[in-house]
């Protein structure tokens, strides 16, 4: 599966899906609510890399694999949506 730039899209959405719910359910409340603003730090920064990487390796498969503008569109957009990563990966990533 790593191999592949595919697989390692696969792997670094679902990542970043994790990433992103915890920043969104765990950090973000602790900085807000108990004001402990350092899990946001560390979340946030790790979210930020993976993001990155995310958009990278989208770029990589989208041209590789010649998808359709709309669908490189959507993959990108499914990142700043809760669970949108992982709907990603259901729906366009494992029949490419």
């Amino acid at each position: 599966m790593i191999k592949t730039a595919l697989g390692r899209l696969r792997i670094v959405a679902f990542l970043e899906g994790i990433s992103f719910l915890v920043l969104l359910c765990i950090a973000m409340p602790l900085k807000y609510m108990a004001d402990i603003p350092g899990p946001v730090r560390v979340v946030g920064m790790a979210h930020g890399v993976l993001f990155i990487a995310y958009v990278l390796l989208l770029l990589q498969v989208a041209l590789e694999l010649r998808w359709k503008f709309s669908r490189s569109v959507a993959a990108f957009v499914a990142s700043f949506i809760p669970f949108g990563t992982f709907y990603a990966d259901k729906k366009w990533f494992r029949e490419a």
